[in-house]
């Protein structure tokens, strides 16, 4: 599966590991200190909370919620498992940096629910990679990359060989997740939860180079036949 990935595949896991890391670290820090790009935290605060706080795990149901009305608008709009020019990727990063926006506003009005639409951002994102993926590269969280890494260090113990591809790609996206995190702290030091508009943007922009790119390719093609 890996060797079948066009080269440029490891820029974009980086960039949007970068942008998952970087809105957790402003669900992290914000008013509800609250992570925002995985849920097995999330789903066993509710669990905790049905005990203590009812009232409270309902928030984080609608958390856990909206990660899955996420992932479920981004299966609707990409079809098929194969990362193929043309898809509606670029639709699915305007619906999220859109989301981002949407939440930097209720956040910084103080509303918690701003954090769902974070949440559900991070949903769509992360539906988008495993649609081409198999389901093996994620954006949003770690732990099946962590794990994955251990088994290759298993094998490679073992003297099997270790696909090489695989590693570089787990790499890249652990060090763009880290490094959304820094970016994410530096910026909620200086202006606080607004700092959701940086990923936000950046989600834009990877959306219109995706347009600009299919475009100039689906030409340049049409032109050679």
């Amino acid at each position: 599966m890996f060797t079948k990935l066009p080269k440029w595949v490891e820029y974009g896991a980086f960039t949007l590991a970068l942008i998952a890391g970087f809105v957790n670290a402003i669900g992290l820090l914000g008013f509800e200190h609250q992570a925002i790009s995985h849920l097995s935290g999330s789903v066993t605060q509710i669990g905790v909370s049905l005990m203590e706080r009812p009232i409270v795990s309902v928030f984080l149901i609608a958390l856990v919620g909206s990660f899955v009305v996420g992932s479920t608008i981004s299966g609707i709009l990409i079809s098929g498992e194969s990362l193929k020019l043309g898809r509606h990727y670029d639709l699915v990063l305007l619906l999220e940096g859109i989301l981002l926006l949407l939440s930097t506003f209720l956040l910084y009005e103080h509303i918690s629910w701003g954090l769902c639409l974070a949440s559900m951002a991070c949903g769509l994102q992360n539906a988008l990679v495993t649609t081409y993926s198999g389901a093996v590269i994620r954006t949003t969280h770690l732990t099946g990359i962590f794990t994955d890494l251990g088994l290759m260090l298993g094998s490679k113990i073992k003297g099997q060989e270790v696909n090489k591809r695989k590693f570089v790609m787990f790499s890249v996206i652990i060090c763009g997740f880290l490094s959304g995190g820094v970016l994410g702290y530096l910026a909620f030091q200086r202006i606080n939860v607004s700092a959701l508009v940086i990923p936000a943007v950046c989600c834009l922009l990877l959306s219109f180079i995706y347009r600009i790119y299919t475009q100039v390719t689906s030409k340049y093609k049409f032109q050679q036949e």
